[in-house]
């Protein structure tokens, strides 16, 4: 679990990182709030948004270095038993079941996924950890039995990935191609909204997202490109688009996070939530923690962002929360392991001064 790099270049990459995290959070913040001031928006659901991110990260920042098995573990629990107990995680009225609570849902499962593959690459002892990733595994079974094609599908794909990360000697190669993966998903939607893609794909997209889904990105599209720069504002496309005006129970979301930040808050607020994005992307190349832990809690993220490119998962506090406190858990550094370290450079300098 000890880094290679001394604790002074750990010590830098940790302060690189923050100080990218700060800059980046602070910079969505005060954009919303331009953006609101511009068009008399509301800024409140982005600002809460940024607060959750940066409160789960940094409990998981203090959560990991104290107890980096039994934090990330509980973690998965709690996901776990939220989703059982809380069913309906959306604050508002339900259209139909895919534009409801399913993504969210899927969001917090895939994050409990993750938890708990990390938790399981942090344990040393071979039966905790064989016992941790079963915890995964089940987590994927409750997504399945809940009826969540979503969250089964990307509690999978982050179970494969954990594993597969053991086997993955450069780090660097998997986050450029979780990256890679981001970029697909969300250039996918932006062109399903623009009517960009061959016909019978668009059918099919049709069938499995509903069109309902897909006449909210065109909205969603078409408001951009009428405020490119600062976009109509925090809040304001509920009530300025169609499709959601006309629909009787309405949200008032585009259910696509890329194209919300581009309808309400222009390109500069798309470009700040790729920056979010690959901030979280840069502190796990950057952390001293193990491969399989940065790549295993990237491949969580890089699911959520699929799921949000595609719904609303990112509009609960709970998913904001959950995956702050996941980056945070495989960018912290354990205490014990790094008191382990200075104990064993002090008693190696003894040795050498003993004559």
């Amino acid at each position: 679990m000890t880094s290679s790099a001394g604790p002074q270049e750990d010590g830098d990459r940790r302060n690189v990182s923050d100080a990218a995290g700060v800059v980046v959070l602070g910079a969505c913040a005060a954009w919303s709030l331009i953006s609101a001031a511009t068009h008399d928006g509301r800024p409140e659901g982005v600002l809460l948004a940024i607060l959750a991110v940066a409160a789960g990260y940094a409990a998981g920042r203090i959560g990991g270095a104290l107890l980096p098995v039994a934090v990330p573990c509980a973690a998965a629990l709690a996901g776990v038993g939220l989703t059982l107990t809380v069913p309906h995680l959306s604050p508002g009225p339900q259209l139909v079941t895919p534009l409801g609570h399913a993504g969210a849902t899927a969001a917090v499962l895939t994050l409990a996924t993750g938890a708990a593959c990390c938790a399981a690459w942090s344990a040393s002892a071979p039966l905790l950890r064989l016992a941790l990733r079963l915890l995964a595994a089940g987590i994927t079974v409750t997504a399945a039995v809940l009826g969540s094609t979503s969250g089964f599908v990307t509690c999978s794909a982050v179970l494969v990935c954990s594993l597969s990360a053991g086997h993955l000697r450069h780090r660097g190669v998997g986050i450029a191609g979780l990256a890679l993966a981001a970029a697909s998903v969300t250039g996918l939607i932006w062109a399903v909204a623009g009517n960009a893609v061959p016909g019978g794909l668009l059918t099919w997209l049709q069938g499995q997202l509903t069109g309902h889904r897909i006449q909210l990105w065109q909205d969603a599209l078409h408001l951009a490109r009428k405020n490119l720069a600062l976009g109509v504002g925090p809040g304001r496309f509920g009530e300025l688009s169609s499709t959601a005006t006309g629909t009787l129970l309405s949200d008032g979301k585009p259910h696509s996070a890329p194209l919300q930040q581009a309808a309400e808050q222009g390109v500069v607020g798309v470009l700040l939530l790729a920056a979010a994005f690959c901030w979280m992307l840069f502190a796990l190349w950057r952390t001293a923690r193990p491969t399989p832990v940065a790549l295993t809690a990237g491949a969580a993220l890089t699911a959520l962002a699929a799921i949000a490119a595609v719904g609303n998962a990112l509009s609960f506090t709970t998913v904001s929360v959950g995956a702050g406190l996941l980056a945070g858990l495989a960018t912290a550094r354990p205490i014990v392991v790094e008191s382990t370290q200075r104990e064993d450079d002090v008693r190696t300098r003894g040795d050498q001064l003993a004559p």
